[in-house]
């Protein structure tokens, strides 16, 4: 198989020999952005774990709040809430990143991962945005909700607890830019066979990638795993399929992807 970049091909069996069999050794054989990526945000899960505090000023909180910084829409992604947290994204990272980076480049696979996570952020902000009035519900003594929506929140601001409330909104995480890196390598290999924990037979990456927008959507629209930031994971796909689209479009990256 082989992907043609900027009218070079780069068959996946001799970057593979690249990244897998390099003489020097397992992480020397991680392409250096991709590498470099993994070691921020592992010293962040450790630079947090040592200063908590640090989660509350880098972490991404509501543009309407007080705390937000517009820093935070790049910062955020390289925090995590805690090592499983951390697992799962810089696993995902290094399956597909490596390939996608020697196929990409550096500059441009930077600026891929960095501009799916600023989506995934902005995503995130106008979810916030059009959901905030949720948040806020007041019951009494008997547990019957008596103010709720619009009038929650004006109640809130006359008595001084919703700055408190917003400020306590604060979304972590790379995977917005992991999610991107997945929809990339969907559109750039689509049917490359992929295997599934525990499933016994392979699913080509377009498939694979598909199921994860859906399954990503339905938990959003349903509210299911509420704490999980669900359209932020799609607004890094929508912002990534849009920069490979044009990149396609372009000829920057073009034929002899994977069939």
């Amino acid at each position: 198989m082989c992907v043609a970049f900027r009218k070079k091909a780069y068959c996946l069996s001799q970057i593979n020999l690249a990244m897998y069999n390099n003489s020097r050794g397992f992480f020397s054989s991680i392409p250096p952005i991709t590498k470099n990526l993994l070691i921020i945000n592992i010293l962040m899960l450790v630079a947090t774990s040592l200063f908590p505090q640090l989660e509350d000023v880098l972490g991404l909180h509501y543009w309407g709040a007080s705390k937000f910084n517009p820093a935070q829409l790049v910062t955020y992604m390289f925090l995590h809430a805690g090592f499983i947290h951390l697992f799962f994204n810089m696993f995902t990272l290094y399956m597909f990143g490596g390939l996608l980076e020697q196929v990409l480049g550096k500059k441009r696979f930077l600026f891929y991962y960095i501009s799916c996570g600023i989506g995934a952020a902005l995503v995130q902000e106008v979810t916030t945005m059009l959901t905030l009035t949720d948040i806020f519900k007041y019951t009494n003594a008997e547990g019957f909700v008596v103010l709720q929506g619009a009038e929650a929140v004006e109640y809130a601001i006359r008595t001084g607890e919703y700055g408190a409330v917003v400020n306590s909104i604060l979304t972590v995480g790379a995977s917005g830019a992991v999610f991107g890196i997945l929809l990339a390598f969907g559109m750039i290999f689509p049917n490359m066979p992929l295997y599934i924990m525990f499933l016994p037979i392979p699913i080509k990456a377009k498939w694979m990638v598909l199921g994860y927008g859906a399954l990503e959507l339905a938990f959003g629209v349903t509210g299911s795993l509420s704490t999980v930031a669900h359209f932020a994971h799609l607004g890094g796909m929508i912002f990534g399929f849009f920069i490979i689209y044009y990149w396609k479009k372009k000829g920057i990256i073009g034929g002899g992807f994977y069939q």
